[in-house]
């Protein structure tokens, strides 16, 4: 019975790896071309700007937050820094630009959410509007062109036969997973979405942490927002729509639970992977764009499902072992009185 809970468990917890399977398997059924090597190397660049975004989203989910701004904070980002270049004709003026701009939104949003203690869900979803406002004020509403070509060229640049795009997607993955595994942070991000009192009166710096991660979400989404621009080739003002909701699709796909407290990075990671797999599937097969949308859309309300699954099926666990526990210290206690009584 413990050997099929622990099974059971297990299962809903990786549910998304085989869920991973099985979708390449499909594809690669429908349209044997889907299963290359070229089309994998495409999948993961068309998913390397969301997986910079997904990371710190994924760590502020853990904490019990959550960041609704990222698609506004890249898009932003990605029009200032094309504006600066233009203006200035100097690419490191313009990235600089656009990077100080994505940290000052993210530093905005934690000191909001941090230190005056409002919802990060109201929030972010105000600074959504904001930010996406404050982009669409910069341009007028019109795409930024005739970027520098030093800078163009940083969407098609490589080191060796890598994409530059893949390398800094790969490093991102590694830091966070070093940060979460091996680092104070990841504890203290952990302890927080457990309990963000008990983890005050055992001395972390909540508000603190908080502050840290949302800023380095803007940082990362001001990162997303410019590398996009290169790949586009322009900077346009709508450059980010819809990125947060496939960041947080990304997130919950990858078993980090809404109330926070629990996550990894290979599970990030591999619902990076199947969001990927998803959309680049549907291009081969010819979907409407619509229809992709409307499927990342339900991709998320399964990830919702999922999540409030698995937290359940945890619980469940937990108590169940819980009174186990508590029917072996009985029978431990009640033996313990019958020995006494027999030696009496």
């Amino acid at each position: 019975m413990i050997a099929a809970e622990r099974l059971k468990l297990l299962l809903a917890q990786n549910g998304i790896f085989v869920a991973l399977l099985l979708l390449i398997a499909l594809f690669t059924a429908l349209n044997p071309r889907f299963f290359s090597l070229s089309n994998g190397q495409t999948v993961l660049l068309q998913i390397a700007e969301l997986g910079l975004v997904a990371l710190p989203v994924a760590f502020i989910v853990m904490t019990g937050s959550v960041d609704l701004s990222v698609g506004a904070v890249a898009s932003l980002s990605a029009v200032v820094a094309g504006t600066v270049m233009v203006e200035s004709g100097s690419t490191p003026l313009g990235l600089l630009a656009g990077l100080v701009v994505g940290t000052l939104t993210g530093a905005i949003n934690g000191f909001l959410v941090a230190y005056l203690g409002l919802s990060p869900m109201v929030v972010t979803l105000g600074a959504l509007s904001v930010w996406g406002g404050l982009a669409l004020v910069v341009t007028k509403g019109s795409t930024v062109s005739g970027l520098p070509a030093d800078f163009r060229s940083l969407g098609t640049a490589t080191i060796g036969p890598i994409p530059l795009q893949l390398i800094v997607l790969v490093l991102a993955i590694a830091v966070a997973a070093y940060l979460l595994n091996r680092r104070p942070i990841g504890r203290q991000v952990l302890a927080i979405g457990g309990n963000a009192r008990a983890s005050r009166l055992i001395g972390i710096k909540v508000a603190h942490v908080q502050l840290q991660l949302f800023i380095v979400s803007g940082l990362a989404a001001s990162l997303a927002g410019i590398m996009l621009s290169a790949k586009l080739q322009a900077a346009s003002p709508a450059i980010g729509a819809g990125l947060e909701i496939q960041a947080l699709t990304v997130v919950l796909l990858g078993g980090v639970a809404f109330s926070g407290g629990s996550g990894r990075v290979s599970g990030v990671v591999a619902g990076l992977l199947f969001v990927g797999v998803l959309r680049n599937g549907l291009i081969i097969l010819g979907v409407s764009p619509f229809v992709q949308t409307t499927l990342i859309g339900l991709t998320l309300i399964i990830g919702v499902a999922m999540d409030s699954s698995i937290q359940k099926l945890v619980r469940d666990s937990w108590a169940r072992a819980g009174r186990r526990a508590l029917d072996e210290a009985d029978r431990d206690e009640a033996s313990a009185i019958s020995q006494k009584e027999e030696l009496a």
